[in-house]
């Protein structure tokens, strides 16, 4: 029988970058089918081929065993093919069926829009699959794992077979997850055949049973994933042993960097002409020389902690105090200058320009500093991009065009290496990190769990904020809960264990 997929010597060349190497991939129908490799590795690139948004500079495609001349996205729906891409597209007030049915709009026998119908269709696609989405939704009301349900729908509303999801979980919380791995296996009981791109080796262990591993664009293996152990995939995925804990001394504590009392901030997503409140009445201290954690369920005011913090949003009452000064009324660039660095958790909206370059990119805190620009405010282009030089070589970031690079044009893993690469640079008193490791390779969350460390052992102060339970007890040396915006409890990370954690984060106080 003809495999649902195959593509034979696939290459791709970018300016400054072979992001395909003569790649092969085989995917057997009904096949959960996992693609492997670090940030850059060409996976992405791989399965936009094969969904049409770049068209193969060499190589061929087989669907279904029939060799397929795939120019554009229309050709692959037409094929079968079907993709959820890692940033939704979706139109943020549109009904879940307007968006499904966007493109190929039914109309009834008098030619007006039948939304009746599709929402009709939609309805019986939810049960059929157990996707639980609601119709007549609107896509701003709706927590991000329905939406990605919706994008789910989208391509089994056009008849798709084959269904590429990429990096499916980036923006997903643990609860989300599981049930986006169910949904896969009732996909795959369906007869679908399924592609997904993932850096995350529980998942693949979950749900895939082959898993093919490529490495700075070249097909390197395809292994049973029964065969493999998590280790072992690693291993595969950058060439060389990774360790999966944190090495780090004990921590050395120094003074107060970070004092908040009794902080409360409005929720920025709240549609009310009173703002329901997202932090309330919180306190905590974080120390030179200490990496603190903030573990809570996503939604109970982390993100609205760290934005007060960094600036973005009013503090309703309450004082924020960096290294002995009140500076919740002190502007972002006042913050910055007073030694506040901050990794945020969406590198789109708050971490890069994407259309500048990357090197512009390094320097958006500093341009106005020596050596970056001279007396008479011109900016220094020769030391910006020895500079960027730098940080590309000391992140490992991969750039085809070096500091010319456009920040859109890497690829999700690089960017958020970037963001954190400038961060760093700047050797803050207090580094804020949100979600770090979002997006990226084992490889580079070995590495970039030694910077934040190292910066720690320099005597910095990190305020820690990730929704991966793991990570959090790993790299902290206090984690502090957060329910319903105030401090449950605090926990010493070395005696801490998951079950108490979990309590407080379900509010349970210590």
């Amino acid at each position: 029988m003809a495999s649902a997929v195959e593509m034979i010597d696939i290459t791709k060349v970018f300016p400054g970058v072979v992001a395909n190497d003569k790649v092969n991939l085989r995917v057997e129908k009904g096949e959960i089918h996992a693609l492997l490799g670090e940030n850059g590795a060409g996976k992405s690139t791989l399965m936009s081929i094969l969904f049409g948004l770049y068209p193969l500079d060499g190589g061929k495609i087989l669907i279904n065993g029939k060799e397929a001349d795939i120019k554009d996205p229309n050709d692959a729906a037409a094929l079968g093919v079907g993709m959820v891409h890692q940033h939704f597209k979706l139109v943020q007030n549109f009904t879940v069926t307007e968006n499904i049915i966007l493109g190929m709009e039914g109309r009834d026998r008098f030619g007006n829009l039948d939304v009746r119908a599709a929402e009709k269709r939609v309805a019986e696609l939810t049960e059929r699959y157990g996707l639980a989405v609601n119709p007549k939704d609107t896509i701003e009301n709706i927590t991000v794992g329905m939406q990605q349900r919706v994008e789910i729908l989208k391509i089994l509303y056009r008849n798709a077979d084959i269904l590429i999801f990429d990096e499916p979980t980036a923006s997903l919380r643990p609860q989300e997850i599981d049930e986006l791995m169910d949904i896969f296996k009732k996909l795959r009981d369906e007869g679908k055949t399924i592609l997904f791109i993932t850096h995350k080796l529980k998942e693949i262990k979950a749900c895939a049973s082959v898993c093919t591993v490529l490495r700075r664009g070249k097909s390197v293996a395809t292994v049973q994933v029964a065969d493999m152990s998590e280790e072992a995939l690693a291993e595969l995925m950058v060439g060389h042993a990774v360790q999966f804990t944190v090495d780090k001394k004990p921590a050395q504590i120094g003074k107060t960097v970070l004092k908040i009392e009794n902080l409360n901030v409005a929720n920025s997503n709240s549609t009310h002409k009173k703002a329901l409140p997202a932090v309330q009445n919180l306190n905590l201290e974080i120390h030179a020389g200490e990496i603190v954690g903030i573990a809570g369920v996503d939604g109970n005011g982390q993100r609205e902690l760290a934005e007060a913090i960094a600036g973005l949003v009013p503090v309703q009452s309450g004082a924020i105090y960096l290294d002995g000064q009140d500076i919740s009324g002190n502007s972002i660039r006042q913050r910055i200058e007073k030694g506040l660095g901050w990794v945020p958790e969406d590198r789109h909206k708050h971490g890069l320009i994407l259309p500048f370059r990357l090197d512009e990119n390094f320097i958006l805190k500093s341009f106005r500093k020596d050596p970056y620009s001279g007396k008479l405010g011109f900016l220094n282009f020769p030391i910006i991009a020895e500079h960027a030089d730098k940080l590309i070589k000391d992140f490992d970031i991969r750039a085809g065009k070096g500091p010319a690079t456009i920040s859109a044009g890497m690829s999700g893993g690089n960017q958020q290496k970037a963001v954190i690469a400038r961060e760093i640079d700047l050797s803050p008193d207090l580094l804020i990190v949100c979600q770090p490791t979002r997006g990226l390779d084992v490889g580079a969350i070995e590495y970039i769990h030694k910077r934040i460390v190292a910066e720690r052992d320099k005597g910095r102060a990190v305020l820690l904020i990730s929704f991966e339970l793991d990570e959090i007890m790993s790299l902290c040396d206090r984690i502090a809960a957060i329910s319903r915006g105030s401090i449950v409890g605090e926990v010493d990370a070395a005696s801490a264990n998951e079950r108490e954690i979990g309590a407080m984060m379900g509010g349970v106080k210590a």
